[in-house]
């Protein structure tokens, strides 16, 4: 198996930090391997992919390329920069570490991943370019209007991840990250199950990059710094919102209502923070007094708690509500459809 020797400070030192870069290239990763977990992802499958098998089957050597950057194993590095945690950039600011790689670094780091010599149609001198120009195109068309909501689930993950550090220790953190990753203990971070040599970064800088897609990877520069990029608790595509009928609205509050109308499946408190909108304090408030009041239960499932309607809730949205939903809005707000 794969493990890092990391040491306590680089464990205190260590840091999250949202990546637009990172999120858009988890896009690429899901888009080309589209495996649905659940309808609303089927559908948000649905609606993209077509664009994007388009965009690549007009391009023949970038479709080549995207096929070629990622192995079973591997990941070619100059697709994955590893940030420095000097501060969160711009997605275009992220962009230009990857049009400015020189292409025999890209030659270099193609071959390795696809473990042999390259085909004529890969050693062109605009690799770099070509891969900036289709992570672009992800970021206009699918990633960038989508920002504030994919924002929103990464946020409520770390707001959760952090509490979970201070309840159970790093363990507690790290042992749900991605797959295959585990604490060892004695200092020990096992990062996959793949028969790799192991890494002391006991003096490395680490951070921990969200994304809301499936694929996640770790990466590392020469100057010290690794980056663990891991699936966060969020769905890629969330099913339209419910909305609370506008008459329980009047008697709960917008937002209270708001709740317990996304509450049609079991979500955590961080779910319903990244869907809302709201802070962690109002949603906690929220579902205290929805608990008192008999609407809503919760149970634990593995390390999270999740909330749940009670028949006495489901009654209560399901009542008429004479006119138009109230939908959810930040803080105690709400949007009228």
């Amino acid at each position: 198996m794969g493990w890092w020797q990391v040491g306590a400070d680089t464990l205190a030192g260590s840091r999250f930090l949202v990546s637009p870069l990172a999120e858009t290239t988890a896009t690429l990763f899901a888009l080309l391997a589209p495996v649905a977990r659940h309808p609303g992802e089927r559908a948000w499958f649905d609606a993209h992919l077509p664009a994007f098998r388009a965009r690549l089957a007009a391009d023949p050597v970038t479709a080549r390329l995207v096929r070629a950057v990622r192995s079973a194993h591997w990941t070619a590095d100059y697709l994955v920069p590893t940030p420095t945690g000097d501060g969160e950039r711009s997605f275009h600011e992220e962009l230009a570490e990857i049009r400015d790689t020189p292409a025999a670094v890209v030659h270099a780091d193609l071959a390795e991943t696809i473990g042999g010599p390259l085909p004529a149609s890969l050693r062109g001198p605009d690799l770099q370019h070509r891969t900036a120009d289709l992570l672009d195109w992800l970021w206009t068309r699918v990633v960038g209007p989508d920002w504030a909501r994919r924002r929103r689930i990464m946020e409520a993950d770390i707001i959760a991840r952090t509490g979970q550090l201070s309840r159970g220790g790093w363990a507690a953190v790290l042992d749900d990250m991605r797959p295959g990753m585990r604490w060892l203990g004695d200092s020990r971070l096992q990062i996959n199950v793949q028969d790799r040599p192991p890494r002391d970064i006991s003096a490395a800088h680490l951070l921990f990059l969200p994304v809301t897609p499936r694929p996640c990877w770790v990466t590392w520069d020469d100057r010290g710094h690794y980056g663990i990029v891991y699936s966060c608790a969020g769905a890629l595509a969330e099913p339209a919102r419910p909305a609370a009928p506008q008459a329980l609205g009047a008697l709960l509050g917008p937002a209270r209502a708001g709740v317990l109308a996304l509450l049609d499946a079991p979500k955590s408190t961080s779910h319903l923070v990244a869907l809302t909108g709201q802070g962690l304090g109002s949603v906690g408030r929220h579902l205290r007094i929805l608990l008192d009041a008999g609407l809503v239960g919760r149970r634990r499932s593995g390390r999270s708690v999740l909330y749940y309607r009670t028949p006495a809730g489901e009654v209560l949205v399901a009542a008429p509500g004479g006119g138009a939903g109230v939908r959810p809005g930040p803080e105690g707000g709400a949007q009228i459809r």
